[in-house]
């Protein structure tokens, strides 16, 4: 009798003893940075997987989005990098270390498809800026994206418009494109093409990934003003004005005419503050927005919406095309970066 009852405090004790550890594993459950699984951002751990400080608009964005969660308490993990296969192994490190969210820029679509499935299986909830994931994960991503189809449809609308302004009906076309491995590049292709498509008398001769680089658009465009001449060349498309802008250079090296009445059109997207002097000083025919101040707060805040227990909806930013005409309207906005 005795010894059962020994055995009965024996099992009361053991059945205490894991109950308590099992609370005390259950803190640490979200990854020991308070996970969305409690209301409040206090404390929280957030993975900030994005394009590299070295690139213009990466640099802007990611000062923009830290300032904007400053007084949040959100503690942000800067894994940002403009190495494609770089970010898939950080994307990985942050899976593993579980935060309340991960936000991700991505640079290689096809690449992001296998870690996005493991962070799934994780459970840790992914947020994806600017460009989309791959179709076959874009249901296990939340999303904050840029009208990328829409900026390339602008950019063939100024080209357009630049040329037949100047009276030409025919013309070659250069364009310097971003990561082509990115969905945002290919979104923008493919609105610059079927708008393009609508005037073939101006046809596309080059087209070549620039990377999202100033330096490597700025050489590209060299080679290609010694390739065609100036005269071989009428219009050109850099994605973005810190790529537009070395073209307008290059162009100029080249003994090239710029804007005016017969030389060369240029127009971009991404707008910065420089373009917007560029315009103004008809040097480049025009822009877009998705300036990374406007996306970077609109990531901001769905963030705090999401770590504060809410459900929020998938955003596209709202785009707009850029001319010397509409220059004034979003000269303040541009001019942020």
């Amino acid at each position: 009798m005795s010894s059962n009852k020994s055995l009965r405090g024996a099992l009361v004790v053991l059945a205490t003893a894991l109950s308590l550890a099992v609370a005390g594993c259950g803190g640490d459950s979200s990854g020991g940075s308070g996970g969305s699984g409690e209301d409040g951002t206090e404390g929280k751990v957030i993975a900030l997987v994005g394009y590299g400080s070295s690139n213009p608009w990466g640099a802007v964005f990611n000062d923009v989005f830290k300032d904007e969660l400053a007084d949040s308490g959100v503690k942000i993990n800067d894994l940002t990098t403009m190495d494609p296969g770089e970010q898939v192994q950080k994307f990985n490190q942050a899976v593993a270390q579980k935060p309340a969210l991960i936000v991700v820029a991505i640079l290689d679509t096809a690449g992001m498809v296998v870690p996005i499935q493991k962070a799934k299986q994780a459970g840790v909830p992914v947020l994806a800026v600017d460009g989309p994931p791959d179709p076959s994960v874009a249901d296990d991503v939340m999303s904050v994206l840029s009208d990328n189809k829409a900026l390339g449809e602008f950019a063939a609308q100024n080209i357009i418009e630049g040329l037949e302004g100047q009276g030409r009906d025919s013309g070659k076309v250069i364009v310097l494109t971003g990561t082509k491995s990115m969905l945002v590049t290919q979104d923008r292709m493919t609105g610059f093409d079927e708008v393009m498509g609508d005037a073939p008398q101006f046809e596309v001769i080059e087209e070549q990934d620039a990377n999202w680089d100033p330096k490597l658009s700025g050489d590209i465009a060299q080679q290609l003003f010694a390739k065609y001449g100036c005269d071989g060349i009428q219009a050109a498309y850099g994605m973005a004005d810190y790529m537009a802008l070395p073209i307008v250079q290059a162009a100029k090296q080249a003994g090239c005419a710029v804007g005016g009445t017969d030389g060369l059109i240029v127009t971009s997207s991404n707008c910065f503050k420089a373009g917007i002097d560029a315009i103004k000083a008809g040097e480049l025919y025009g822009s877009a927005t998705e300036d990374p101040p406007t996306i970077a707060k609109q990531t901001a805040a769905f963030v705090e919406k999401f770590l504060n227990g809410d459900e929020p909806e998938n955003e596209t930013v709202t785009e707009d095309r850029i001319t010397a005409e509409t220059v004034d309207q979003f000269a303040e906005q541009c001019s942020q970066a």
